[in-house]
C-alpha cells in the first residue's frame, strides 16, 4: 500500500492516478514557492518494502513472518524470555529454486536466527509456511554479533560508574559527577591473550557530553575498561595517564554552524506525471532494467534477479549483488587504540537502515520504503524511509558526435540507495542503473572521525612529534587516528544465464621489429581462470587487466562470448604485515578480487561470525579447495577501499567521500544499447 505523508500543509493539492507509475501522485498544484524562494514538494511518498504479504521468494521477511519466527520458537521449548536473537533474516532458498519460480505458485519462506542464550550460540531455520523449527544447531567457538541493544541491556554504562576503579581514574581527571558521562564498547578484536578465551569480551570507553549533542569529539584519553559481556562484569581498569578532554566546539546543527551561506538559485525536481519506473511488490522496471530488491539488517540492499530487456527478451545479468562486508583498521598502537579494527557489517549487523530525510539524503522525486526487522529479543519494528528511489538527470551525456549534424542524447539513471550509521561513520550505498546497460555501485562515507584527545592544542605546541604520529589534528586538543575503509562486495553473475567463466585481459607490452616505425604498443592477452587461486588478483597501474565475466555457451552476432566487465574504481591495498592479527581476520583485504563456485552458504567475506574471529574466515578458508570456476556458477567478491589521514576540513562532521566500481556490458549487446534514446 502507498502511503503520501504530508510534510506540511499544502493548499489546493490534488491526487491522481499516475499512467506510468501505477499509483497516486501529487500533481502540480502540491508544488509552491516556500518563503525562502524554493521550490518545494511537501509529499513524500512511502512504499512498505516489507508488505504483509510477501509476493517473491526472496522478499525481506514481513512483521507477520517475524512473529511467525518468535512464537515458533517459543514453541519449541528451546528458548525462554532470557534468549536474545543477534539476528533474524530472510533464509534464502536454493538458487535454482528461486530461478525456477514463477509469479503466482506457491513459495517457501524460512527465517534464519542466530540465537543467543547465555555463552552459547545457535543457528535456527524456521519453516514459516509449516510454523514448524526445521534446524536447531549449535556453533561452537564463535561470537554472535553485538548489536547496540545488547549493551544497553546488559547495563554497561551504570555498571562501569559503579566500579571504584574507575571512580578513582575519573577523580584523577577531575570528574565527580557522572551526569553527562556515557561508557559503550565495541569488540576487542583476538589478540591471542588468555583474558579473551571463553569470553565475550568488549572494550569500554568513556565520553563526556557537556555543552555538545554528542559525545563523540569529547573522547576521555586513557581510560579503557575491559567488559565481560555474557557475565555482565567489569573486569579491569586500565589508566594509561590523564589527558585534557577536548574542549573544541564540535556541534553542526543548524543553531551552532554560524552564519549560513546564501541560498542558491532554485534548481528543481518535478515529475509532474509520477516517476516512470513501476512497482510491482519489490520488483522494479525501468528504461528495460528489472530488478528485485530488499533491506537486509546486516548488509543494506540486496539487489536480486538483475536483467535487461533485449530485443524483446529479458536477459540476465546478475543474480544477486550486495554488500558483503566492511572493514574499518585504525593505526594507533597505543592501549585506547589498538584493538579497534571493526567489522561494521557483521560485528553489528544492525547498522542497515538510518531513516532518510526527504529533500536531503534523496531528492524530492524520490520514493521511500520502510524495514522491518527484529530487535535483540525478536520482536518486529519498523523502520521509516529506509531506501529510497528516484530518478536523476545529473546533466550527462548518454553519447554524442558531430558528423553532417550533431547528436547528442542526455542521460537519465535510476538509483537504488540506503544509508547505515555504524558508531560515528555514516555510509550512503548506491545502486545505479544506467540506460546503456551499466550497473555503477557507489559508496559515501561521512559522519564523523573517531578523535583521540591529546595534549598538544595545535601542530605548534607539537614539540616531540607524538601527538600526531598516528593521524592529524584537526581541531584543538583533537586528533584524527589514521585509519582504513574496506568495503567487500558479493556479485553473484548470471550472465545469459548461470554458467559463466572469468577472463582477465592482461594487457601486454609487444616490442616491434627494428623494420616498424612504431617500436612498441600493447595488445589484449585473454585468459580464462580455471581455479580459485588463478583468480585472485590484485589492481595494477603497472600491469593493468580488463576483468569480465562471460558466458561461453552464449556468443554475441559477431562470434565473442557475452559477458560483463567488472570495472575497479579508486583502491586500496592493505599495509598491515601479514601476521598481525586484524590482517589475519580480514583475510579478505588480501586481494581486491576473489572469483569462488557459487555456494549458498557462502555469504560473508570475512566469515558469518567475524566478532572476536581469529582469523582465516571467509574467502581464505573457502577457496584454500581451489575449486574449479570455468563454465560454471561463479561469484565475484570485489573490495574497494581508501586509507584516511584525518585533516581539519573532516572537523566537526566529514563531507562526504565517494568511490565507486562499476559493471558494465562486454559485447552482451549487438550495438549501443542506449542508441534508441529519445531525442
Amino acid at each position: 500500500m502507498l502511503v503520501l505523508q504530508p510534510g506540511g500543509s499544502v493548499p489546493g493539492a490534488t491526487l491522481r492516478k499516475s499512467p506510468a507509475f501505477g499509483f497516486t501522485a501529487c500533481s502540480l498544484k502540491a508544488i509552491f514557492f516556500c518563503s525562502s524562494g524554493l521550490l518545494a514538494l511537501l509529499v513524500a511518498a512511502v512504499m512498505p518494502a516489507n508488505a504483509q504479504i510477501p509476493r517473491h521468494p526472496l522478499d525481506g521477511l514481513t512483521a507477520p513472518e517475524y512473529w511467525t519466527t518468535y512464537e515458533t520458537l517459543r514453541a519449541s521449548g528451546k528458548v525462554d524470555a532470557k534468549t536474545r536473537y543477534a539476528l533474524i533474516q530472510l533464509n534464502e532458498r536454493p538458487k535454482e529454486e528461486v530461478l525456477a519460480w514463477k509469479p503466482g505458485q506457491p513459495m517457501r519462506r524460512e527465517s534464519r536466527v542466530v540465537v543467543k542464550q547465555g555463552p552459547q550460540t545457535f543457528e535456527a531455520v524456521v519453516d514459516l509456511g509449516a510454523k514448524k523449527l526445521s534446524s536447531w544447531n549449535e556453533v561452537k567457538g564463535v561470537q554472535p554479533n553485538s548489536p547496540f541493544e545488547e549493551e544497553i541491556e546488559t547495563g554497561v554504562d551504570e555498571a562501569v560508574k559503579e566500579n571504584a576503579d574507575w571512580q578513582a581514574a575519573m577523580r584523577r581527571r577531575g570528574y565527580t559527577d557522572y551526569g553527562t558521562i556515557r561508557c559503550g564498547g565495541y569488540g576487542t578484536g583476538y589478540f591471542a591473550t588468555p583474558e579473551e578465551q571463553g569470553r565475550r569480551l568488549l572494550r569500554l570507553e568513556c565520553t563526556d557530553s557537556r555543552g555538545v549533542w554528542e559525545g563523540w569529539g569529547r573522547p576521555i584519553e586513557g581510560l579503557v575498561i575491559m567488559w565481560d559481556a555474557n557475565e555482565r562484569k567489569v573486569l579491569r581498569v586500565i589508566d594509561s595517564g590523564v589527558v585534557p578532554v577536548p574542549q573544541a566546539p564540535a556541534n553542526f546543527d543548524l543553531a551552532s554552524v554560524g552564519p549560513l551561506r546564501e541560498i542558491p538559485t532554485p534548481i528543481t525536481v518535478q515529475q509532474p506525471l509520477g516517476p516512470s519506473f513501476r512497482l510491482d511488490g519489490q520488483t522494479v522496471s525501468w528504461q528495460k532494467w528489472n530488478f528485485h530488491f530488499r533491506i537486509d539488517r546486516r548488509v543494506g540492499l540486496v539487489v536480486t534477479n538483475v536483467g535487461y530487456q533485449d530485443g524483446g527478451k529479458l536477459r540476465s545479468i546478475l543474480y544477486e549483488g550486495s554488500l558483503s562486508e566492511m572493514f574499518v583498521p585504525y593505526m594507533d598502537p597505543s592501549e585506547g587504540w589498538y584493538a579497534k579494527s571493526f567489522f561494521d557489517a557483521g560485528e553489528f549487523a544492525d547498522g542497515f537502515s538510518s531513516p532518510l530525510e526527504p529533500g536531503a539524503d534523496c531528492p524530492e522525486n524520490a520514493v521511500y520504503f520502510e524495514q522491518v526487522h527484529a530487535n535483540f529479543k525478536g520482536i518486529p519494528q519498523l523502520r521509516p524511509r529506509a531506501a529510497c528511489l528516484f530518478e536523476q538527470s545529473a546533466g550527462d551525456i548518454a553519447w554524442r558526435h558531430e558528423g553532417n549534424v550533431v547528436e547528442s542524447r542526455k542521460a537519465r539513471d535510476l538509483v537504488l540507495r540506503t544509508i547505515g550509521t555504524f558508531g560515528n561513520y555514516d555510509y550512503a550505498f548506491d545502486w545505479v542503473f544506467r540506460q546503456d546497460g551499466t550497473i555503477c555501485v557507489r559508496v559515501a562515507a561521512t559522519g564523523l572521525d573517531e578523535v583521540k584527545g591529546v595534549k598538544s592544542r595545535t601542530a605548534d605546541d607539537d614539540h616531540d612529534g607524538k601527538p600526531d604520529m598516528y593521524g592529524r589534528l584537526i581541531a584543538e586538543n583533537t586528533v584524527g587516528v589514521n585509519h582504513d575503509h574496506y568495503f567487500s562486495f558479493r556479485l553473484d553473475f548470471d550472465v545469459d544465464g548461470t554458467a559463466n567463466s572469468f577472463v582477465r585481459d592482461r594487457l601486454s607490452v609487444q616490442r616491434l621489429p627494428a623494420s616498424s616505425p612504431r617500436k612498441s604498443l600493447w595488445v589484449a592477452e585473454p585468459e580464462t581462470a580455471k581455479t580459485e587461486q588463478q583468480a585472485k588478483l590484485h589492481v595494477s597501474m603497472e600491469q593493468p587487466e580488463i576483468w569480465r565475466v562471460v558466458n561461453p555457451n552464449v556468443k554475441s552476432p559477431l562470434g565473442y562470448p557475452v559477458g560483463y566487465e567488472l570495472m575497479p574504481g579508486e583502491g586500496a591495498m592493505s599495509l598491515l604485515v601479514p601476521e598481525d592479527y586484524p590482517q589475519k581476520r580480514a583475510g579478505f583485504i588480501d586481494y581486491q578480487l576473489w572469483v569462488t563456485p557459487y555456494r549458498e552458504n557462502e555469504r560473508y567475506a570475512a566469515g558469518d561470525y567475524p566478532m572476536q574471529s581469529k582469523g582465516g574466515d571467509g574467502l581464505p578458508a573457502w577457496t584454500k579447495a581451489n575449486r574449479g570456476i570455468e563454465n560454471t556458477d561463479i561469484v565475484l567478491w570485489y573490495t574497494m577501499g581508501f586509507h584516511h589521514v584525518p585533516h581539519s576540513e573532516d572537523w566537526p562532521v566529514m563531507p562526504a567521500m565517494w568511490r565507486e566500481f562499476e559493471l558494465r556490458p562486454y559485447n552482451f549487446f549487438a550495438r549501443n544499447p542506449a542508441l534508441d534514446l529519445p531525442k
